[in-house]
């Protein structure tokens, strides 16, 4: 459910960073609890978000005890198309499959991520998807599959396709299937933030292959998106996803009280630029609590920009903030007798905006590879 006027907020915090967005937002756990959605039944590009679903198929294997996770196996010159982890690999790399799946969720490793698709099947990804009833979801094939088709799309060879990719024009990128959601690999943030809130309640497999999968994505390295909007004491247990104009994470937000949100926050930009930190920044922007007051929080924020949503933010009764108890320490974000979680000051110190920051990037951030 979405608070009059905040749909407008949200438009305007993308704007800002010249990018079109779309959010779900949900207490895990929680049937038929709050929720904040904001285009959040449009179809969109998963780009590497893919990978959870592959993560509890791979998982629900080794439950199931048809895969021995410390197995060994080759990743051989046939999956190192290049980018990071073994896909970046000048030879050949053995390892353990559930080294792979940590690679294939952490950092986002293209090759671990096909050698384990291979391995479990697509029938397999299919099912987990099935089972919860998510009939929006589409996983069309792996990475190597995705690549395929875009050098299909572009009549070119891979390493054509991969050099015209380095300088990308808007003319090229409209031709790509990858980066269409009715014809590529694709999904809604309301049914991957039901997939994140049925792998932390040990439905979407069995307990110890939730768990599995749980563990793997607390572990993602990659911490300028999603995870750049909340404090060191709130876990971000999330998948990133990239492609040409695209950039997306989804996870579960954990607070220090134990509650838990999955969000899932998908974005188009208006450039094709390679890095773009601010949009990377504003997926972590969008307060992650599901209200009907949530809203972007730049309440502290000094930035023109977070001035202004602040000031827009305000006239819509969001900055309503309960005191602290006396000599009892300021979260950053707290619970009214609404149940609205709103950010505030800490005692030692305003919190920054992620806008406002120097947002950590990590290498081989390259925009014609998912991550």
């Amino acid at each position: 459910m979405i608070a009059e006027g905040i749909a407008e907020v949200f438009a305007e915090v993308f704007a800002e960073v010249f990018a079109e967005g779309s959010v779900h937002a949900r207490e895990v756990g929680v049937e038929n609890g709050p929720e904040f959605a904001f285009g959040a039944d449009d179809q969109v590009v998963l780009a590497s978000v893919f990978k959870i679903p592959v993560a509890v198929a791979y998982a629900a294997e080794v439950a199931a005890g048809r895969l021995d996770e410390t197995e060994r196996t080759r990743v051989t010159s046939r999956y190192r198309i290049g980018g990071i982890g073994t896909a970046g690999c000048a030879d050949d790399v053995e390892m353990s499959w559930r080294d792979l799946a940590l690679f294939m969720m952490t950092m986002s490793d293209n090759a671990a991520t096909d050698v384990i698709f291979h391995r479990v099947g697509q029938a397999a990804v299919d099912k987990v998807l099935a089972n919860l009833g998510l009939h929006r979801t589409r996983i069309l094939g792996c990475c190597e599959d995705l690549f395929a088709s875009m050098s299909a799309d572009l009549a070119m060879t891979p390493l054509e396709a991969e050099e015209a990719l380095g300088a990308p024009t808007w003319e090229l990128i409209r031709a790509l299937a990858i980066v269409d959601p009715e014809r590529t690999t694709s999904s809604t943030p309301r049914e991957i933030t039901s997939l994140l809130d049925a792998i932390w309640t040990d439905r979407a497999a069995a307990p110890e292959a939730c768990e599995r999968v749980r563990a793997i994505m607390a572990q993602q390295i990659w911490p300028h998106r999603l995870g750049s909007g909340f404090p060191a004491d709130v876990m971000v247990a999330a998948k990133t996803g990239t492609l040409p104009s695209v950039r997306n994470e989804a996870g579960v937000v954990t607070y220090p009280d134990g509650r838990s949100y999955a969000v899932a926050v998908f974005t188009r930009a208006q450039s094709l630029d390679l890095r773009q930190p601010a949009v990377d920044a504003v997926i972590g922007a969008p307060d992650a609590s599901p209200s009907t007051t949530s809203g972007a929080h730049h309440e502290t924020c000094g930035s023109a920009a977070g001035s202004r949503r602040a000031g827009r933010l305000r006239s819509l009764g969001r900055a309503r903030f309960r005191q602290p108890e006396p000599g009892r320490r300021q979260d950053v974000h707290d619970v009214d007798r609404r149940g609205s979680r709103h950010p505030r000051p800490r005692a030692h110190g305003p919190v920054r905006c992620p806008l406002c920051r120097p947002v950590p990037l990590r290498q081989a951030d390259r925009a014609h590879r998912q991550r």
